[in-house]
């Protein structure tokens, strides 16, 4: 995988991010692969991706990203990217022209984008949408309470939910979102995010346990326990979730496929003749 993603020079959240998963997923030969670069203009305080000035958008990437879903032979794939505050589309172009040269290549794959806020575009939504990706996706990342702490200072709560609601409102794409625990949140603050995502549109989400990645990022304040992550995943499905996940190395692209593979049950009972 290593020698892959260097031969086509592209990027991984698995790497950037230090996912705690990239062995386990990388040995089932899976990634989510990072577009626009590897250097984000938000300082999120959890979050060990670069943060600085981004290089140039790089127009050949696209077909590069296609040729490694190809030589992967993946059946799904997790588009994402780092925060471009200094586009003025946010990169919604380039996510659009990845997800295009990905089907151009490899019709039978399903596409997941897992997308920044766009500083709350809905146009920039809308164009990556028309790119017809398989799931939308966009992580809240926290609990409302917490963001001052844990965010960057550009990040709103509110405007997440707005991404998801306005992708729900004109798709249809599965729409997914994640956030971790261990930040210092209450269990009814956990309840209250489930809640306002449901009431967004969202049909999918995935919780995991914050780990600190380098000393740089802020301390991990508890660890959850298996039994109130079985919890959360319970309730979860009781506020009306299609697909729910919980774990402490749960992120937001673990068995991905998972949600895809859901939906298609789905269609085919919808589909069935009434016995």
């Amino acid at each position: 995988m290593k020698a892959l993603l260097s031969d086509l020079s592209l990027h991984t959240v698995c790497q950037s991010a230090r996912c705690p998963n990239m062995g386990a997923c990388w040995k089932r030969g899976t990634a989510t692969l990072m577009i626009l670069g590897h250097v984000c203009t938000r300082d999120c305080r959890y979050c060990a991706v670069a943060t600085g000035r981004p290089d140039a958008v790089d127009a050949e990437e696209p077909g590069r990203v296609a040729e490694a879903v190809h030589r992967l032979a993946l059946k799904h794939v997790v588009i994402t990217s780092v925060t471009r505050d200094d586009l003025a589309d946010g990169g919604a172009a380039h996510f659009t022209r990845t997800v295009e040269a990905i089907r151009a290549r490899n019709p039978e794959t399903t596409v997941e984008v897992l997308v920044p806020d766009f500083g709350g575009d809905a146009a920039a939504v809308a164009t990556v949408l028309a790119s017809g990706p398989t799931v939308f996706g966009h992580n809240v990342e926290t609990v409302a309470r917490l963001y001052p702490e844990a965010r960057s200072a550009r990040a709103s709560y509110r405007r997440s939910l707005g991404v998801l609601e306005a992708a729900a409102g004109s798709s249809d794409a599965i729409i997914k979102s994640a956030f971790m625990v261990g930040h210092g949140e209450r269990v009814e603050e956990v309840h209250e995010t489930f809640a306002d995502l449901r009431a967004s549109g969202c049909e999918a989400v995935c919780i995991g346990q914050y780990l600190q990645p380098t000393k740089h990022q802020r301390e991990v304040v508890e660890f959850i326990t298996p039994e109130q992550f079985k919890a959360y995943e319970a309730r979860a499905y009781e506020l009306g979730f299609g697909f729910a996940l919980a774990g402490p190395f749960v992120r937001s692209s673990y068995f991905a496929e998972r949600v895809v593979a859901l939906r298609r049950a789905e269609s085919l009972e919808a589909e069935a003749p009434a016995q």
